[in-house]
């Protein structure tokens, strides 16, 4: 294969190294883009959850617990449209924290009926509302942006979650898979690297599924990223 005129081995070689590596992370993006996704609504699930019983303990609710845990209880049972009702009025009655909750809930409702639009703008009802505690807002805004990342720029998901991921914020594996495949999808693999490896640094913050997926993707984007959860555990 003849080389182009003034080319030397060593830079053909590197030419055809990053077009490699191109290639390795569009292909990357292509065929995990959902899943990692998947993994990121997951994540916020199991989150939320968690904010609400702590919500539920500090608070004590009383009423609001028992209206909240009933209409959960008729979305396990698969009567999804008999809790709508109870969560609207919660979400309308209720203070800050059982309102912020309720409407998540209604738009988790709504992505398993796969209405993305009106998912979305439930999630931005919470991020968008100053009355609410910033965990929740945060959450929302997060979750809003996994249901419409295929439908905005990723622009615009890099300047929704930019402020989420710098080192010591708890939503640094969540927002920060976001941020990083909207700078993949943007052609900007040095950023997308540069955030997979501060991902895979994380430590006990970062969940270990995602520690280890950013590892491998900083990797393939040329990034020696390490995985410090191992050497966290054994000090």
């Amino acid at each position: 294969m003849a080389l182009p005129p003034g080319t030397t081995d060593e830079a053909f070689l590197r030419e055809v190294d990053e077009e490699y590596r191109r290639d390795q992370a569009m292909h990357i993006l292509r065929n995990y883009g959902r899943w990692i996704l998947g993994a990121v609504v997951l994540a916020l699930v199991a989150f939320g959850g968690w904010l609400y019983w702590q919500h539920y303990s500090e608070q004590k609710a009383g009423t609001q617990g028992e209206q909240y845990d009933a209409a959960m209880r008729l979305v396990e049972e698969g009567k999804a449209a008999e809790a709508n009702p109870a969560l609207d009025k919660i979400a309308a009655t209720s203070g800050e924290g059982y309102a912020a909750t309720a409407r998540l809930a209604q738009g988790s409702l709504l992505l398993q009926k796969n209405d993305i639009k009106g998912a979305a703008a439930k999630f931005a009802e919470v991020a968008n509302n100053a009355k609410f505690p910033q965990p929740y807002r945060d959450l929302a805004l997060i979750r809003q942006t996994a249901a419409e990342f295929d439908s905005v720029k990723p622009q615009v998901v890099i300047d929704r979650l930019k402020g989420l991921t710098n080192p010591n914020s708890p939503w640094l594996g969540t927002a920060g898979e976001l941020v990083a495949a909207a700078y993949l999808k943007a052609g900007n693999k040095a950023e997308a690297g540069r955030l997979y490896g501060q991902i895979a640094q994380g430590g006990e913050k970062v969940p270990e599924s995602i520690r280890q997926r950013a590892v491998q993707l900083a990797g393939v984007l040329g990034v020696d990223a390490i995985d410090q959860s191992k050497d966290t555990k054994a000090k």
